[in-house]
């Protein structure tokens, strides 16, 4: 079968990629822009999709079924699988993004873990930050697009909600499930769940 212009130019990329040392799982799977930037020591699974002005540093991983787009990716960085890196994401050094999580327009510090389910948009993380599973920032009010600061050393717990304009400082806790809305001071613990009811030896109506 001839290859089409667009196969030529994927081939090309590939291979120039690989003789630079950047280990592809399956190749044929991988596709890349001319402008496209990898370090050293870098291993990219299969079904990957790297976007135009992505730039990636030294000894990092890009799992199965990412995809990224103007982007810079600093060294020592985990990303995917299924992972999204949009336009103005930028991972810092030793920074994780991993499984189903959506980075926009934001900031990942050093160190720093976005690892299950998560959307983060218009945001700056610190460093040694934990992100829960299923975290979401709400910075989207149906007119303006709002931003989140998370500070260093600060934990959201799973199933959290952000609501921009927000700023959590430096080492407070966000307890799972709750919906953040004010700031949060340093070394706090905010939350925002109702009491559990519990009825006991409840009988379904018949």
């Amino acid at each position: 079968m001839k290859q089409t212009n667009l196969q030529k130019i994927q081939k090309k990329l590939r291979v120039k990629f690989i003789k630079q040392g950047v280990k592809m799982i399956d190749a044929e799977t991988v596709y890349l822009s001319k402008d496209t930037k990898i370090g050293k020591n870098v291993i990219i699974e299969p079904f990957v999709v790297i976007g135009s002005k992505v730039k990636i540093g030294s000894n990092v991983k890009i799992n199965s079924f990412s995809h990224l787009e103007e982007c810079i990716i600093s060294s020592n960085v985990s990303i995917g699988p299924y992972a999204r890196l949009r336009p103005g994401s930028f991972l810092e050094k030793g920074s994780r993004v991993g499984n189903f999580v959506e980075i926009k327009k934001s900031k990942i510090g050093k160190d720093s873990k976005v690892n299950h389910l998560s959307y983060i948009g218009d945001t700056k993380i610190g460093k040694k930050v934990n992100i829960g599973a299923g975290t979401i920032t709400c910075n989207y009010d149906g007119i303006k697009k709002h931003k989140t600061k998370i500070k260093d050393k600060v934990f959201i717990g799973s199933n959290s909600s952000l609501v921009a304009p927000l700023i959590i400082n430096q080492g407070s806790i966000v307890g799972a499930g709750s919906v953040i809305t004010k700031n949060v001071k340093k070394n706090s613990l905010a939350l925002t769940r109702t009491s559990q009811t519990e009825v006991i030896n409840y009988k379904r109506k018949k």
